[in-house]
């Protein structure tokens, strides 16, 4: 008899695309949802476990508050090597944390890796299947420039970091719309979690 485990959706999408509002619509049905980038600010904050190792490796971007995240994201910015070192740094604490959120939640049905950057760090491949979250260009655009000290070189350096919202539709198992309103996306969302579940033969909590 085979153990049994969750099935695991890789939750990703592009800068503005609403991705952040969808993972939330998971959890309000009691979806278990880990959220990489909450857990990265986590270990990176005020007493985080990742703050010596990353002050040794780039002095001064840490103080009292955590990170200085325009400190640090300065430091790796364009420097492909220091962007590495960063990330053999946090990676294998994320990972650790993960492990510990997939053990606690063993016994669901379907758990939601919510994961930015799914695509471009290959995270796909530990997931058993991708939703992406996209909106039309334009309104992607307007909600990431509304943002307090967003600029639009800011927008256009970020966009061209990340697999372009084509790309991850054409690659996504599903894709989640939220060009529409709230409640149609929340619909879609509802849908899905349930399809997932009979899918793999579990029930709903």
């Amino acid at each position: 008899m085979t153990e049994h485990r969750p099935f695991i959706l890789g939750l990703t999408g592009s800068i503005g695309m609403g991705k952040s509002a969808v993972a939330a619509m998971f959890q309000g049905l009691n979806v278990p949802v880990f959220d990489a980038d909450a857990v990265v600010h986590e270990l990176q904050g005020p007493g985080g476990p990742l703050l010596p190792a990353i002050e040794a490796a780039f002095p001064g971007t840490t103080g009292p508050d955590g990170v200085d995240r325009i400190k640090l994201g300065a430091a790796v910015f364009g420097n492909p090597d220091a962007l590495k070192r960063l990330e053999m740094i946090v990676h294998p604490e994320v990972a650790e944390v993960r492990r510990a959120f997939l053990a606690d939640n063993r016994d669901a049905p379907l758990i939601v890796f919510d994961v930015p950057l799914l695509y471009e760090k290959d995270g796909w491949q530990s997931v058993d299947a991708v939703a992406v979250v996209s909106a039309p260009a334009e309104m992607q655009r307007e909600r990431v420039l509304a943002r307090p000290g967003m600029t639009v070189e800011k927008f256009e350096r970020i966009l061209a970091l990340q697999v372009p919202d084509a790309e991850k539709r054409a690659r996504a198992d599903y894709v989640i719309d939220t060009g529409t309103s709230l409640a149609e996306t929340r619909h879609v969302v509802q849908r899905l979690v349930h399809a997932i579940i009979a899918s793999v033969g579990g029930s709903q909590k």
